[in-house]
């Protein structure tokens, strides 16, 4: 009869049991079933990120309904006076591309007689691309600062249509303004000049993507 007794009373109660497989049990049903849900929603979401948005061709850029028909220019060049020669020859090559790019130069585009404040302005708001020609002498020109700040306000985050190019001057230089924007570094022009040449066709490409899907 004793030994019947204390077995009774070491016997575990079934609530606490019961209670405690029920606790455990619900906290690991809800892991699984939110790993059931992502293994189950993994496919669709691999699909989704497989799909790569379908290539924009000269001839859509080139189109009469395209975005780049939106401005006058596709691109402006920001630079020193005494650096024209070489600005000479980087809009001689963007003109000749087989893209006929429409360079904005100011000693040439700009209108007699007007400010040249409103000429500055004028250039960054009707281009979609701005080349900075950084040099010694970029870095003394008040204007070309002036036409930098102006592009900068124009577009601080749109990538690929401020284009900084370094040419002759330390990186510990160049303008504290760019410096979350990569830089072309110009060591050798033909280079240089593709690469520029490269990166207005990419913004005009993504311009026109965007907005053909808004068309859509």
């Amino acid at each position: 009869m004793a030994g019947w007794f204390r077995r009774l009373l070491h016997k575990p109660k079934p609530s606490l049991v019961e209670s405690s497989l029920n606790t455990g049990h619900s906290a690991s049903s809800s892991p699984s079933s939110s790993s059931a849900k992502s293994s189950n929603s993994s496919p669709s979401m691999t699909l989704t990120r497989s799909v790569r948005p379908s290539p924009i061709s000269m001839s859509d850029i080139n189109a009469s309904g395209s975005a780049r028909w939106a401005k006058s220019y596709d691109v402006c060049i920001c630079h020193s006076e005494v650096d024209l020669e070489l600005v000479e020859e980087l809009v001689s090559y963007l003109e000749g591309q087989p893209e006929s790019f429409r360079c904005f130069l100011q000693l040439r585009d700009a209108a007699p007689g007007s400010a040249v404040v409103t000429e500055l302005c004028d250039a960054v708001q009707n281009s979609h691309c701005w080349v900075m020609l950084i040099t010694p002498g970029f870095l003394r020109d008040p204007w070309c600062k002036y036409q930098m700040h102006q592009a900068l306000a124009e577009a601080p985050m749109a990538n690929g249509r401020t284009i900084p190019v370094l040419k002759d001057v330390d990186r510990k230089d160049y303008p504290r303004e760019l410096r979350n924007l990569y830089y072309i570094y110009m060591a050798l022009k033909e280079n240089s000049f593709k690469q520029i040449r490269d990166t207005i066709v990419r913004y005009l490409q993504e311009l026109c993507r965007s907005s053909m899907s808004r068309m859509e």
